[in-house]
């Protein structure tokens, strides 16, 4: 269901603590402007607004640490300069030229940018296309004024020849000055400092007795009197030239400024608009930065009503923590359309506020556009309403006591209490008394309930733990204590009631037991049973807690040790094989060395040779046949062959015979081969499997030394062959 107008009213932010948010996010602001306007922040009207606002802070935060980071959007503030502007023949400084130019030339600068990597910043390109940017407002300036902040010689004509002017009075100046300088100094005139400056005019440093021999105007006297500085005659007409002259400069950069200023005035709004870009930009940097602080997402955002916090962080808590190197706790906390209303319970100083102020603050800060502490699959939808009532709200201005002002609060309540709001409220119905408190409390909760709103509260109050337990879309939640310490444990568990351990905690704090007991008679039985109730289940499920984890641990511990077991299993697998492997090489060379020793055997009996090769190459036949791999095709129709038989290998060899018996035949009809020629010294010839051709050298024992004319070698001569002498 859409909103129609987000209003969040500012009590709710202060009892969130959300200023305070803004004030350490504005530390990371890089303009005074951004600065002011950040700590001015509220959350958005218009939901529409508020998913391209992160989107812009996300994709902000992904390019601080990347190879493309946003440029520098620093300023400097031209709020005067645009109020000046609106008033008419008004000019404006050199100063305030050059901060507009600035700002121009960033805005510039940063759209560029976004254009050029639209597709990795897609929502702030789209804020960027918002701007209509006219780079010749910048371009009139600098034409203008130079880097240094001078009006430029070339600026105007006028200006031109002025300056040339003056550049050349000012050579004149120096040379009579010089002149005179020399001719006084050589006649002992002049004092030994010989000039000085005075309103800004060199003089010279005349001794008072000589005052009346040099030709010159008095301009003053040392405190002494000793010393009379003149300007010399010389150079008197010069100056005043010069002093003409500079007062033509001042009036003609005065009317340079102010046809600039008109020239600008048109573009004011514009100016405007680029200043406020940037300020734009400066927030949603600061909001980057302290996203990257506390390590903070976007969280689903889903149409549904529905909160699902997965290990949500309090800010402040956080980054305070941080500070002192603390742990920090996180919650996980859901509310749904069947649950939603959550009733937390149990002692003091367990974490129920922090856990309801969490939920509040990163709701708000949502809606803001600020990147939350959560896990990125959290989800979130939004509120058209938030109401808190936290915090001691005793009102000293309004004469109000704490549960007078409640109750004005719970009528506020009554009125705005819709679908669409998350109330969160500490320590309900407290303030009266218990009876009628809680009675009253119990109402209000009632009205709540049925309005569908969703919302978390804290309580004592045995009748509300009651009364979530009774509603079907309501359900109790505890923090969480250690059974026998009494020690929080900061977390939320959800379906349960949780005792407040009042006489547990008195007891730990070392009260009397006859005190706690005396106290336990006032109260009625009823509600002693009742808390004891919770109390023993709380402890009950504390134990079951810590069987669980012993449980868990103790199956991590067995799955391990099982994956060991595996481990070595395998390996000691591994090594069977390897073993049976080796088993099996050595069982087959047994076999085939007693096949070769029957051989042996027989051969020493029989000599006969040609059988011994026979046997042996049948033999060789034989374990080859073994070793032959098998085709990708003929590996399916490896089961129907069968193992080659002594009758295959049998006519295998006897094949082979009949080939052997033709090659002979084959050989005594080939013709002779040609008469070997004794080889000799100087002979050309060569290797018999050979084609290198060298020539013999020496010739001893059978052995024949070749030089190849690179190298030489020794070769026997049944392999060598004669080519030629």
């Amino acid at each position: 269901m859409p909103f129609s107008m987000i209003k969040i009213d500012s009590k709710t932010l202060l009892d969130l603590e959300f200023p305070t948010i803004l004030k350490q996010t504005a530390e990371y602001c890089v303009t005074t402007l951004g600065k002011e306007h950040m700590v001015t922040l509220l959350p958005f009207t218009d939901e529409a607004e508020i998913i391209p606002a992160l989107t812009r802070v996300n994709e902000y935060k992904a390019s601080i640490h990347s190879d493309a980071p946003v440029p520098n959007h620093g300023f400097d503030d031209i709020t005067r300069e645009l109020y000046l502007l609106d008033i008419e023949n008004s000019v404006l400084e050199i100063s305030g030229f050059r901060k507009m130019g600035a700002i121009i030339d960033s805005t510039g600068m940063i759209l560029k940018f976004f254009k050029k990597y639209e597709e990795f910043y897609i929502e702030l390109h789209s804020l960027s296309n918002t701007i209509d940017f006219k780079q010749h407002i910048s371009e009139e300036i600098k034409a203008i004024i130079n880097k240094y902040g001078e009006v430029k010689d070339e600026a105007s004509p006028q200006l031109l020849a002025i300056r040339r002017r003056l550049n050349s009075v000012k050579g004149q100046i120096n040379s009579s000055f010089n002149k005179a300088l020399s001719a006084y100094s050589s006649n002992d005139y002049l004092d030994e400092i010989r000039e000085s400056v005075v309103e800004n005019r060199r003089v010279l440093a005349v001794k008072s007795m000589y005052r009346k021999k040099v030709r010159g105007t008095v301009l003053g006297t040392s405190k002494t009197g000793s010393i009379v500085y003149m300007e010399p005659q010389e150079t008197f007409e010069f100056t005043t030239e010069l002093s003409n002259l500079i007062y033509e400069e001042r009036e003609e950069i005065k009317r340079i400024l102010k046809m600039l200023t008109e020239y600008i005035r048109p573009y004011a709004p514009l100016l405007k608009s680029y200043q406020s870009f940037l300020v734009k930009i400066d927030v949603i940097s600061a909001k980057a930065k302290y996203a990257l602080k506390m390590d903070a997402n976007v969280p689903i955002i889903t149409k549904a009503r529905r909160l699902s916090l997965i290990n949500a962080y309090h800010p402040l808590l956080l980054l305070t923590n941080k500070a002192r190197k603390e742990k920090t706790y996180p919650q996980s906390i859901s509310l749904k359309h069947e649950e939603r209303i959550i009733v937390i319970s149990g002692p003091n100083a367990g974490g129920k506020s922090i856990t309801l102020k969490t939920v509040g603050l990163l709701q708000i800060m949502l809606q803001t556009g600020f990147l939350i502490p959560v896990e990125p699959q959290s989800e979130f939808c939004f509120f058209d309403r938030i109401l808190t009532d936290i915090g001691d709200n005793q009102s000293i201005e309004n004469h109000l006591s704490t549960y007078s002002y409640r109750l004005k609060k719970m009528n506020h309540f009554l009125r705005k209490c819709n679908s669409n709001t998350l109330f969160l409220i500490d320590e309900f119905g407290t303030g009266s008394d218990p009876e009628l408190g809680g009675a009253l409390a119990e109402t209000f909760l009632e009205v709540f309930y049925e309005r569908e709103a969703f919302g978390i509260i804290t309580t004592h109050y045995a009748n509300l733990k009651l009364l979530a337990n009774e509603l079907p879309h309501a359900i109790n939640a505890n923090m969480l204590f250690d059974s026998k310490t009494l020690e929080p444990l900061y977390k939320l568990f959800l379906g349960e009631a949780g005792s407040s351990f009042t006489f547990e905690v008195a007891q730990k704090n070392g009260i009397p037991y006859s005190l706690i007991n005396k106290s336990k008679k006032k109260v009625a039985r009823g509600k002693i049973r009742f808390d004891k109730s919770i109390a023993d289940l709380q402890k009950e499920r504390s134990k079951l807690r810590k069987t669980s984890e012993n449980l868990e641990t103790s199956a991590e511990k067995a799955r391990k040790e099982e994956q060991q077991l595996k481990e070595i299993n395998a390996k000691v697998q591994d090594k069977l094989e390897n073993y049976q492997e080796l088993f099996d090489s050595n069982q087959k060379l047994i076999s085939i060395g007693k096949k070769f020793d029957v051989l042996s055997e027989r051969f020493h009996n029989n000599k006969k040779k040609k059988l011994l090769i026979d046997e042996l190459f049948k033999m060789v036949l034989v374990e080859n046949s073994k070793r032959k791999k098998i085709a990708p095709k003929q590996k399916k129709q490896v089961k129907a062959k069968k193992k080659i038989t002594e009758a295959e290998v049998e006519k295998k060899v006897e094949v082979i015979r009949q080939k052997k018996k033709i090659e002979k035949a084959e050989a005594k009809k080939a013709p002779a081969p040609k008469p070997e020629v004794p080889l000799k010294l100087g002979h050309r010839v060569r290797m018999k499997d050979g084609k290198a051709i060298g020539t013999i050298d020496k010739i001893e024992k059978n052995k024949a030394t070749v030089n190849y004319g690179i190298f030489t070698t020794n070769v026997s001569l049944d392999e060598l062959e004669y080519v030629g002498k």
